[in-house]
């Protein structure tokens, strides 16, 4: 094997000669004369050819040392930008830069040109490309498997403040870092019969042909090259029978065309089941195969691979690898199923029936005859299982916890009954799924269940995000933190320095300036950095309130419009907002539609914009966040308690230096603990009153607006007509919902959240104070690393070590 790296990084002279040869080979440019889109594509193709010698070196040690790989299922993975972040890892940005620099060139917006890959949405996408980043780093064998998604979810576009969907072609230019696969295709079966000939043979109406791209995860200057593999959607050469050509086609560009396409209607519903089926069957069909061709049998399987299952999307692994094992390989049943059992592990990320996925008998048997049979027989034994234990034989207990039940398969409970391991990803989240949500499953189980706390790539987040910060920390208390995010703590020290606090004010403010800068160019709204930066940006979901959040500003509107003594004690608030809502998510969108008809009302009020500004920014991406998450004072995680299961943007907030105002929900609850109640702005009910409340079913919001004349007042605006530029009714489903159900606790927790609102304000007016609490949650927050939760589920579920340093030939 060739060990020696390609010369093009050697130094910047020979980066400038390599770079300089490939511009005028490919596109017959100089540097100076090429075009930024030209700069960038030539730039990660040089970057990629520099990763390929440690990609080839990692594949041949984790062969040759045998080792344990982890196999990450996820139906999206939000990965943002890679060529900041291959840069970094790599160590290339000092021989890259000074080039571009004697050229007059700026890297930064060649970097920028990159689109974000349209491969996630929310939380969920963004953990599992965290995850890839820290496996990479810690050198632990790992391939991540996902779809290639054309379209990804949508490009959000706002329209006289309504959200509008666009189409993400994030490929129209190609992906620099992705490798074709073709030679380990797989032909993905669906529809059809299963016939029974001495033993189980399905006969499918058609395949489709599942296509890898690999696209390279690089460790942190540790020459590991990890894989995440995308699943691209192609016609079969098994052309099928039973449809004419051009409806195959159709048919199968659909499969890797949207994330989350529409369930609302039959057919979306379908699509969303083959597109589960058809990721999950071809990485696992894909690994099995690659294990059987190298060792021959499956005897040392689970000391081999580990499949997790992210979400209940991916379970079709389950009755995948249980039809492989029987149909292929001519396993019992029993031998069968404790392997499969060995293999798989299963991470549950909401307590919300909504995102429990259950599907319809009458959908999910057409399309998948075979995988259903097993799923039946799976759920058969298990009830079997039930009907011999004392305490769970009961008819009612059994319809409980059964697999299939009333005509639907419930695929948390076969994630369940098949894994070897059922993790939250927060401490409270993790006992309401033992004590309530699972209670039942806990007790027959226990000895599944884990916590493991959600975390972040501090190297994103933090290191690449915020150099200034970073520069700062290193400085203070060296250079550890890079590789021990636990080291942060050392800043503690540091809380009282009045040099450390004005220099992080400093840094604070600069970042404020760019993101202002942004905004006004591309929204035209002008932003006062002076003011304190309150953020809110995650998915749009009635359950994380940012409808509360919303009836909050329009109090402080009233209140700065009607009292000019409360001018005098207030200090001027930016609230900013960042969210998508599902495209068929009807209320959501209702809510952003009152998000930015406040926010015209309020900026062009002559009497009050001095104080206060409201901006809906669009199209918040994860590239949008590391500009977003840098500039923020408070960052708003107001989720209903017991509802949000752990958050990361919580973390990527605090990391970042800002500090919290938020309910004991999820991962805030363990920021609670870790900074005290001095150092985080609490309020709103427990997950226990909630659950009480929702047992009881005693909560009559009507009862808290007629104790409230300031939040009637608030609703009223809602309906009667002081929103001038919009219909009267335009906000009647929000006003009647909120006053007739209110199901997620707005009018409940609001007067507790204007208070917190209020101990922010006041305390945002004394800096110094404000950066001495800025500096101890940064000093607490290496907790909350992607590098701890890896090594965690690595040691706890996993049992997966590091790859072993190697020899270099």
């Amino acid at each position: 094997m060739n060990n020696k790296y390609p010369s093009s990084f050697s130094s910047p002279e020979a980066f400038e000669k390599a770079y300089q040869e490939r511009l005028q080979a490919t596109y017959m440019k100089t540097i100076v004369t090429s075009s930024i889109r030209e700069r960038f594509n030539v730039l990660g193709t040089l970057i990629r050819e520099r990763i390929a010698l440690d990609w080839i070196k990692t594949e041949h040690a984790k062969k040759s040392q045998n080792i344990k790989e982890v196999h990450y299922f996820s139906m999206e993975f939000l990965l943002g930008r890679l060529i900041t972040n291959n840069l970094q890892n790599l160590r290339l940005r000092t021989i890259v830069e000074p080039v571009f620099h004697k050229y007059g060139l700026d890297l930064n917006e060649v970097e920028a040109y990159e689109a974000d890959p349209g491969l996630g949405n929310g939380g969920l996408g963004r953990l599992a490309a965290c995850y890839l980043d820290s496996l990479a780093s810690l050198k632990m064998p790992a391939t991540g498997h996902t779809i290639r998604y054309r379209y990804g979810l949508f490009r959000q576009k706002i329209k006289n403040g309504y959200q509008e969907e666009r189409p993400d072609n994030w490929l129209s230019d190609g992906y620099v870092w992705e490798i074709r696969k073709e030679e380990e295709a797989e032909d993905i079966p669906f529809f059809g019969k299963v016939e029974y000939n001495g033993k189980m043979d399905y006969l499918p109406d058609f395949y489709i042909r599942a296509v890898p791209y690999d696209v390279p995860i690089v460790g942190d200057e540790n020459g590991m090259v990890n894989v995440l593999r995308l699943w691209n959607a192609e016609a079969s050469r098994k052309y099928p029978k039973v449809m004419s050509p051009f409806d195959y086609e159709r048919e199968l560009e659909k499969i890797s065309g949207i994330l989350y396409p529409d369930d609302t209607t039959l057919d979306g519903k379908r699509l969303r089941l083959m597109q589960q089926y058809f990721f999950t069957s071809a990485g696992v069909k894909s690994v099995l195969k690659k294990i059987k061709n190298e060792t021959g049998d499956f005897r040392q399987l689970s000391h081999q691979v580990i499949f997790h299952i992210n979400d209940t999307h991916p379970t079709l692994i389950i009755p995948e690898i249980m039809r492989i094992l029987l149909d292929e390989e001519g396993y019992e049943w029993v031998d069968a199923w404790e392997v499969t059992r060995k293999l798989t592990a299963y991470t549950n990320h909401t307590i919300l029936a909504e995102a429990l996925e259950r599907w319809p008998v009458s959908i999910f048997q057409p399309i998948l005859p075979r995988i259903y049979q097993l799923i039946e027989e799976i759920d058969r034994r298990f009830r079997l299982e039930l009907l011999a234990t004392s305490t769970f034989k009961s008819k009612e207990m059994i319809e409980k916890l059964a697999i299939i039940e009333h005509q639907e398969i419930r695929m948390a409970h076969c994630c369940v009954v098949a894994s070897s391991s059922v993790n939250g990803v927060a401490k409270l989240h993790t006992e309401i799924l033992k004590k309530i949500e699972m209670a039942d499953f806990y007790q027959l189980f226990p000895e599944k269940f884990r916590n493991v706390t959600n975390g972040i790539s501090h190297r994103r987040w933090l290191i690449q995000a915020n150099p200034e910060l970073t520069g700062l920390l290193k400085q203070t208390i060296g250079e550890d933190f890079y590789r021990q995010p636990e080291k942060l703590a050392k800043l503690l020290a540091f809380q009282d320095d009045e040099r450390v606090q004005a220099t992080f004010l400093e840094i604070k403010r600069q970042k404020k300036m760019a993101l202002a800068e942004r905004i006004f160019q591309e929204q035209g709204i002008r932003l006062d950095p002076t003011s304190l930066f309150d953020i809110q940006v995650k998915r749009l979901h009635e359950y994380k309130r940012q409808l509360m959040n919303a009836l909050h500003l329009l109090a402080i509107y009233l209140k700065l419009k009607n009292n000019p003594e409360f001018r005098k004690t207030y200090h001027p608030h930016t609230f900013i907002f960042g969210a998508k809502a599902a495209a068929n998510y009807y209320f959501a969108k209702k809510i952003i539609k009152l998000i930015n008809t406040i926010a015209k009302k309020v900026n062009q009020d002559a009497d009050t914009c001095q104080f206060l500004k409201v901006v809906f920014v669009e199209n918040y991406n994860v590239s949008y966040a590391e500009v977003i998450m840098p500039a923020a004072d408070l960052s708003e995680q107001i989720s209903t308690a017991s509802k949000e299961a752990s958050g990361t943007g919580n973390m990527k907030f605090m990391m970042n230096g800002a500090l919290t105002i938020g309910t004991e929900d999820g991962a805030n609850v363990e920021i609670h603990e870790l900074v005290g109640d001095e150092n985080i702005f609490i309020f709103g009910l427990r997950a226990e009153a909630i659950t009480k409340r929702n047992q009881k079913k005693d909560y009559v919001p009507k009862t808290i607006i007629d104790q409230n004349p300031e939040l009637k007042a608030v609703l009223d605006l809602l309906v009667n007509g002081f929103f001038t530029e919009v219909d009267q009714n335009e906000f009647r489903e929000i006003y009647d919902k909120l006053v007739y159900e209110d199901p997620f606790y707005v009018l409940a927790d609001f007067e507790s959240y204007q208070e917190a609102h209020k101990r922010a304000n006041q305390a945002y007016q004394n800096p110094s104070h404000w950066a001495k609490m800025a500096l101890i949650n940064i000093a607490k927050s290496g907790i909350f690393s992607s590098d701890r939760s890896v090594q965690e589920y690595c040691d706890l579920i996993w049992k997966v070590k590091p790859l072993a340093p190697r020899n270099e030939e």
